[in-house]
């Protein structure tokens, strides 16, 4: 597959400014599905559990624009 693709070349990649190289990463990363990426069962365990304490905690978050709301009131 990726000997059909025009790749960058090295000098072509060494051009790139640092932000262009990592919007490149990014929209590579993006274009990829939930289901391409690897994960090892500890980072599967350790999603799921960051997800549970997230459904946990929702209830006791606040909306940002209430947020923001509350700090610009407490600042004037």
């Amino acid at each position: 597959m990726l000997r059909s693709m025009n790749l960058l070349s090295q000098d072509e990649l060494a051009r790139l400014t640092s932000p262009e190289r990592l919007a490149l990463i990014t929209q590579l990363w993006d274009s990829l599905d939930n289901e391409q990426l690897p994960m090892t069962t500890e980072q599967q365990t350790e999603l799921d559990r960051r997800m549970d304490a997230l459904d946990l905690d929702r209830p006791q978050c606040i909306a940002w624009t209430t947020l923001k709301s509350q700090l610009e009131r407490r600042s004037s």
